[in-house]
């Protein structure tokens, strides 16, 4: 069934809007092997032997500069990331812009520096592109396309599948910064504290990860939807619940008090500097020293366990009052464009 008579920002938020979109309208009519996980990025055979992973992304932030950020390095560092997760090494990028007439050059000069500065920070090169120019009125002045390959670590994580009941649920820091930040920065919220995104390239600290810790399972960014849309996939998927604790998942004061404040539940706001991690319950508290260990890693917590199989899938967070509550998958979107 497909998902009403027309494009909705919903069908773009990363929650069931758009995974009803991507099953009713876009797999039916591309359905193959790689693309039927949905996964971060496609994992495709070598003749010649070995594993490449092809991920692509398009950018769309407003504004385009935001404190901890701009769209120049988040869109390298969101490409950089959906390779990494997917186990691994970022080899090279290319960028597609779609720019608006009458965008300031200086505006144009500023995000393509940015783009070198994070390029070169992950240490993936830029190597191909495109450029369009529209009409005014027609691109909000820019648009980026990322796209990558890398070569998958022969101790890449075996995802989905290979979850089991009783494994550990990691994060790699604490959440929400990403959607708060570009929120604040997009109405000119007085808030006292600046709030910054965590927008970073995570290719250094998953390869420190992977290479210490053979046994990670699967790994996520929780981007869109936030962490609990990449949960709910994942239960969905593995066929598995999910069980959280609350007083575990890590959450800065400034982006706990924003969020109370506008309203938000920060599970579902987005992160581009976090990833999820699922391991065997005996090798966690290794998997978070290593993680610890990495300036990108040093608020790594343990926030959750896989209960076991599940028909659908389920998320249950406990609450710290003697009771639970249901972390479902978002339905739409509780910040349009933060990516």
């Amino acid at each position: 069934m497909i998902t009403g008579p027309q494009i909705t920002l919903a069908h773009g938020g990363g929650g069931t809007m758009m995974q009803d979109f991507l099953h009713d309208v876009v797999l039916p009519r591309l359905h193959n092997p790689a693309l039927d996980d949905l996964a971060d990025a496609a994992v495709l055979a070598c003749p010649h032997g070995g594993e490449l992973a092809f991920t692509t992304d398009s950018f769309v932030v407003q504004p385009l500069f935001f404190p901890g950020g701009d769209i120049g390095h988040l869109a390298v560092c969101g490409t950089v990331n959906d390779l990494a997760v997917m186990g691994a090494k970022p080899a090279a990028l290319s960028l597609a812009c779609i720019l608006e007439s009458g965008v300031p050059m200086d505006v144009v000069a500023r995000v393509m520096d940015s783009v070198k500065a994070s390029a070169a920070d992950a240490g993936v090169p830029v190597v191909t592109g495109d450029t369009k120019v529209v009409e005014k009125g027609q691109a909000d002045q820019m648009y980026l396309t990322t796209s990558g390959v890398g070569w998958r670590l022969p101790h890449a994580p075996a995802g989905w599948r290979s979850v089991q009941k009783g494994d550990a649920v990691m994060v790699s820091g604490s959440i929400g910064h990403h959607g708060v930040a570009v929120l604040a920065a997009r109405a000119a919220l007085p808030f006292t504290t600046p709030l910054s995104s965590d927008c970073a390239p995570l290719n250094g600290i998953v390869g420190l990860l992977l290479e210490a810790e053979r046994e990670v399972r699967w790994m996520r960014d929780p981007t869109r939807g936030g962490l609990a849309a990449a949960l709910n996939e994942l239960a969905v998927q593995a066929g598995v619940g999910i069980e959280l604790d609350a007083a575990a998942v890590p959450l800065a004061d400034d982006v706990k008090g924003a969020a109370e404040m506008l309203g938000l539940d920060p599970l579902y706001l987005a992160n581009e500097g976090r990833f999820v991690v699922v391991c065997p319950a005996s090798r966690a508290d290794k998997a978070i020293a290593v993680l610890r260990s990495h300036p990108l890693g040093r608020g790594a917590a343990r926030i959750g366990t896989v209960t076991g199989p599940m028909p659908r899938g389920r998320v249950v967070m406990n609450t710290g009052f003697g009771g639970t509550r249901i972390v479902d998958m978002p339905s739409g979107e509780q910040l349009p464009r933060i990516c």
